[in-house]
C-alpha cells in the first residue's frame, strides 16, 4: 500500500491534515481489518466519524467518491465501500509543508544526482537528459505541499555505458533513477518521461545535459510579494 503525506496547514475536504487522519482512522475501527473493498460503512457512521453536519455531508462525501477514497453504494448494498486509497489516509504520515528555499537545495541535490547518475551509473541503460519542476513550485506558494519533478531521460550514450558488464533492464533502470531521487525527499513527486516535450506544463528546467531537442527552460518563479500587514 502506497505510504500517503498529509501537509500540516492545509485543508482536506474541510479539514486539518491531523483531524482527516483521525477520522479516517475511527472509520476503519468499525469494519474490523476487513480489506479495502470488503470493508462498508453507512452514511450515518461517516458523517458521525468524520464531523459533518447533515446539511451539507453530501457533498463531502461525493467529492470523497469522485477522489476515489469511497465507492458509491448500489442499489443492493446501501453502505459505501472503502477503498485502498481511504486506508492510505488513515495511515498516512503528516509533515510540516516545505518552505521555497528548502524545495531550491532539494532540486540542487537532485541536480548534482543526476549529474552523478550519468557520469557513474554505467550499467544503467538511461540516463537524465533534464530535470524540471512543475505545478506547485511554479506557483508563488512560499510553502509547498509537494515538490513534482519531472525526469527526462534517454538511451544511455556509448562513452558512458559499462564495457564489460551487462546492463539492467531499462525497466530497472527507470526504477533505480526514481528511487534513488525519492531517497532524497518524501516530497518529491516523480514523473518520469522518454521524451521532454511531455513534461508537464509548465515548468521550469533545473538541470539539462544537452544533446536533446524540445525543452523550453522557464526562469526561476518570481518570489511571492510581501503580504501587507494588517
Amino acid at each position: 500500500m502506497k505510504i500517503r503525506t498529509l501537509v500540516t496547514k492545509r485543508q482536506y475536504y474541510g479539514m486539518e491534515a491531523v483531524v482527516l487522519r483521525a477520522a479516517t482512522a475511527r472509520v476503519l475501527s468499525r469494519v474490523g481489518g476487513l480489506p479495502a473493498g470488503e470493508a462498508f460503512v453507512s452514511r450515518r457512521h461517516l458523517c458521525q466519524d468524520f464531523g459533518l453536519d447533515p446539511a451539507s455531508a453530501q457533498d463531502t462525501l461525493d467529492q470523497m467518491v469522485a477522489d476515489g477514497l469511497l465507492r458509491q453504494p448500489d442499489e443492493r448494498q446501501g453502505d459505501f465501500a472503502l477503498t485502498e486509497r481511504f486506508f492510505e489516509f488513515a495511515t498516512a504520515r503528516v509533515v510540516e509543508p516545505l518552505p521555497r528555499e528548502r524545495a531550491r537545495q532539494l532540486l540542487g541535490k537532485a541536480c548534482l544526482l543526476a549529474t552523478r547518475i550519468n557520469a557513474e551509473w554505467k550499467t544503467n541503460p538511461l540516463e537524465i537528459v533534464a530535470l524540471a519542476p512543475f505545478g506547485s513550485y511554479i506557483s508563488q506558494d512560499r510553502l509547498l505541499a509537494e515538490l513534482p519533478l519531472g525526469i527526462a531521460v534517454r538511451p544511455r550514450s556509448s562513452s558512458r555505458k559499462a564495457r564489460w558488464t551487462r546492463t539492467v533492464s531499462r525497466k530497472e533502470g527507470a526504477r533505480q533513477i526514481r528511487a534513488a531521487m525519492r531517497e532524497l525527499s518524501s516530497f518529491f513527486h516523480i514523473c518520469m518521461v522518454g521524451d521532454t516535450r511531455l513534461l508537464p506544463q509548465p515548468f521550469a528546467v533545473v538541470f539539462h545535459d544537452g544533446g536533446d531537442e524540445g525543452v523550453d527552460p522557464l526562469p526561476e518563479p518570481a518570489e511571492p510579494a510581501t503580504e501587507s500587514q494588517t
